[in-house]
């Protein structure tokens, strides 16, 4: 008579057993299939229990167990353990679901079934973007666990390409909203609008740029406008020699001005040779009006985006000799090496003598580890000072006002 599914299934003891079991079917071996099992973690009592059922009178006179334990792990045969208990192979699956508490899904199908629809999904995506084998072949690589999102992501491509470039020019959003249904989809921090930018790479035979102005330029090259408006770059007591728009602006004012993109790329000004400090935050240009300081200052506002980009080459186009000052934290450090090493700015304010000055608490703020590259002087002084050193503080000012 066979055994009680639901009393073995109850059995702890025998939990170990069913879970091995459970996931060789899981594996995709057939209940038929399976002549043992590996078991780890099987119990005293459970091992006793299997010896039980399938050691004959036979093995136990030659003390040779059918069932062989060998430290934590028990090697047990499942075709003697299911005719011990007149149990066939296809009741072993419902045995160990109510066991293991779980359906058995057959992961090994699953993954076949996955992979069948990756080729389907990857051959309609070559299909749809044929002139781009580059972008297939990074998204492939790439992979996905979210088919949906490839293939809206491909669609939208496939209906953008053949625009470009696009006549009139229109702006990114107009474009992500018509063709994608988002005005926020190909924003340019987000996968979609690197997969853009990488795409019209690609169309014009050109590297891929990295800095973000020279990337919206190339896309100003087929016609697309990435936000030139809402980003601007603050610019006083600059000097000027050209005749356009903005040249007469900077010329004329008499405070700050906000330049957008648009602004220098479309009529950009043409500075006149002179030293520029570029700053990080707007304060300084307030502190700079105070004290009826003559230089003339940029001021960035805590980032380095594509107006910043666009203002400090066309100041070294220009001739214009840079300085550039920043907070002594992590992002201010960051920012002053990228405009060191890519436009060739002096560093001011932003040395060991700065922080020594500033006192041994400059501010209430813990700076943390300084970067490895760092210059050592400063990365000590900044280590024994443990706080970051704002642009407000007096020291940094008196040295930014300094000729």
């Amino acid at each position: 008579m066979a055994a009680d599914l639901a009393a073995l299934a109850a059995d702890r003891d025998l939990t170990p057993l069913w879970a091995a079991v459970h996931k060789r079917l899981c594996a995709g071996r057939q209940p038929a299939a399976i002549a043992s099992v590996r078991v780890e973690g099987l119990s005293s009592g459970g091992l006793a229990t299997l010896r039980a059922w399938v050691d004959t009178t036979a093995r136990r006179r030659r003390d040779q167990s059918a069932v062989v334990a060998s430290g934590r792990v028990t090697v047990v045969p499942i075709r003697d353990v299911l005719a011990a208990l007149g149990l066939s192979a296809d009741d072993l699956q419902r045995l160990v679901e109510m066991a293991v508490g779980r359906p058995v899904i057959d992961l090994a199908a699953a993954r076949r079934t996955a992979s069948a629809q990756r080729r389907g999904l990857w051959a309609d995506v070559e299909a749809a973007l044929p002139s781009l084998p580059g972008l297939v072949a990074r998204m492939r690589a790439a992979g996905t666990d979210d088919e949906t999102a490839v293939r809206h992501l491909v669609g939208a491509l496939a209906r953008v390409v053949p625009l470009l470039p696009c006549t009139p020019p229109t702006s990114l959003a107009k474009l992500s909203h018509d063709y994608a249904g988002d005005p926020h989809y190909f924003d340019l921090d987000q996968l979609p609008g690197v997969r853009l930018v990488t795409a019209v790479a690609e169309l014009t035979g050109v590297s891929e740029p990295r800095r973000p102005d020279l990337v919206r330029a190339m896309l100003a090259g087929v016609g697309i406008l990435a936000d030139r408006l809402s980003s601007t770059v603050l610019i006083h007591q600059v000097r000027v020699r050209g005749t356009g728009p903005i040249d007469r602006r900077l010329r004329d004012a008499t405070t700050p001005v906000a330049l957008t993109l648009l602004d220098l790329t479309v009529h950009p000004p043409t500075f006149a040779p002179q030293v520029l400090t570029v700053v990080e935050n707007p304060s300084v240009l307030e502190a700079a009006m105070t004290h009826a300081s003559p230089l003339a200052f940029a001021c960035t506002s805590g980032h380095l985006g594509s107006v910043d980009h666009a203002l400090l080459q066309l100041a070294v186009d220009h001739g214009v000799s840079l300085r550039y000052a920043g907070d002594l934290d992590g992002p201010g450090l960051h920012i002053a090496n990228v405009v060191a090493e890519t436009y060739g700015a002096q560093l001011v304010a932003m040395s060991a003598d700065t922080v020594e000055q500033a006192g041994p608490e400059p501010s209430d703020v813990p700076l943390g580890e300084p970067p490895a590259w760092l210059d050592q002087g400063l990365s000590d002084a900044l280590r024994s000072s443990g706080r970051v050193v704002y642009q407000e503080h007096d020291t940094v000012l008196k040295s930014l006002f300094t000729p």
